[in-house]
């Protein structure tokens, strides 16, 4: 076995060009499938721990997952809004341990401004159970106070200290804004990988003033926009509401209960279900990631067996002089069969390797870019069952190659060729 071992190695040092853009092929298949196939799980992970900790998701009537992307992800508008004496009412109630009220329908740049209270960073939790941690600053205090998220701090170069104007509308196109009346950046959240890093957060009386005095300018078009607003009471209609309750076994009860409210229509989800029931929709992206990955790893093991076919008749010569020497069929056969596993997994090796290393010194910039905390770890027990199959192909396409020149050899062993 060892002779073998050093003819293969000395065969491949001969043709270390080819070998090495071989290998080159295989490694970065091998890195773009662990690469996706991490970037999955860590997305599915981010995605069921976007909100953490979190029992029931109170909003208008409407669908559990149009409601859950409105509120938690500020992905598309609210159906309608809640009355602030229906959030009170359900605060109120005994199994209640704390709410978390939310206002969407403004922004800044582009970026969604999420008007709410102090209880958002003393109970919002993500992952497992963290909570919201600042870069710099505090949270607000003031009716003019913005706390911004991770992301819109870092791609608007903002600081601590600076004012922002928000604006009328959801997306980049504003159609209102509130030049006269900024607001002051007191805080900058650490990133979360969650939609917060793509949020700004002010005071729900500071959002409600913002309204009021615009409707007392006399604005048509803000009046219209903004008719569920009571000046008097400062108080802005809501989105929704987070309910943290103090024994989750409670959650059901509460739930048919809320949806009972003769108060106004309202619709109570659990967050947990309804997030795997998103995720359905959103797999069918995710399998065809993972399945460009494999068709990457396959045209990489392709031009593995090309390099060996082609090679075949340039190595009769060698294998003749093998065969001269005492070499059987069944070791030429062996050797080409080696070189083709030694290749699978030098590649394997070299494409893990080099992942790791792209995802230790990159994990910040896939962070501030996805969003996704993907940090730098050896293959996990699924990873390894697909580097396990990406060996087994390997080893069966070299079968090919070997079997080829296992033929040549007995042929040009009884016709020998001067």
């Amino acid at each position: 076995m060892s002779t073998l071992l050093r003819l293969t190695a000395a065969s491949l040092r001969n043709r270390r060009l080819t070998v090495a853009l071989t290998m080159l092929s295989i490694a970065l298949s091998v890195a773009l499938l662990l690469g996706v196939e991490r970037l999955r799980e860590e997305t599915r992970a981010g995605f069921a721990a976007t909100v953490s900790g979190t029992d029931l998701i109170v909003g208008a009537r409407s669908s559990p997952a149009h409601l859950m992307l409105s509120s938690v992800f500020h992905i598309g508008n609210p159906t309608n809004s809640i009355r602030p004496e229906s959030h009170d009412w359900v605060a109120a109630r005994p199994e209640v341990a704390w709410t978390i009220p939310l206002a969407l329908g403004d922004s800044h740049r582009g970026y969604r401004v999420l008007g709410t209270t102090e209880a958002f960073f003393t109970h919002y939790r993500f992952g497992e159970g963290r909570g919201l941690a600042f870069s710099s600053g505090n949270p607000f205090t003031g009716e003019r106070d913005a706390v911004l998220g991770a992301e819109v701090a870092a791609r608007l170069g903002y600081r601590p200290g600076q004012r922002i104007v928000l604006a009328h509308g959801a997306g980049d196109v504003s159609f209102i804004e509130h030049d006269e009346q900024p607001f002051q950046v007191v805080g900058i959240l650490r990133p979360t990988g969650t939609p917060v890093d793509r949020s700004v957060q002010v005071p729900l009386r500071g959002l409600a003033l913002l309204h009021a005095a615009e409707q007392d300018d006399g604005d048509p078009l803000a009046a219209a926009l903004h008719a569920h607003l009571t000046p008097e009471g400062a108080t802005s209609a809501l989105t929704a509401a987070l309910v943290g309750l103090k024994q989750r076994g409670a959650a059901l009860g509460l739930q048919r209960t809320i949806g009972e409210y003769a108060g106004e229509p309202l619709t109570a989800v659990m967050p947990g279900p309804t997030l795997m029931e998103i995720w359905e929709i959103a797999g069918l992206a995710e399998r065809a990631l993972l399945g460009v990955s494999v068709m990457v790893v396959v045209v990489g093991l392709a031009g593995m067996l090309v390099a060996l076919l082609t090679s075949l008749g340039e190595r009769r010569r060698e294998m003749a002089v093998l065969r001269a020497i005492g070499a059987r069929p069944a070791h030429v056969f062996a050797l080409i069969l080696l070189e083709a596993v030694l290749l699978t997994l030098a590649g394997i090796a070299v494409g893990t390797v080099a992942l790791q290393a792209g995802l230790h010194f990159g994990q910040d910039a896939i962070l501030s870019t996805l969003g996704l905390p993907v940090a730098a770890r050896w293959p996990s027990a699924h990873e390894g069952w697909l580097l396990l199959l990406v060996a087994s192909a390997g080893t069966l396409i070299g079968l090919l190659p070997a079997w080829r020149i296992y033929r040549h050899s007995l042929a040009d062993g009884m016709t020998p060729r001067l």
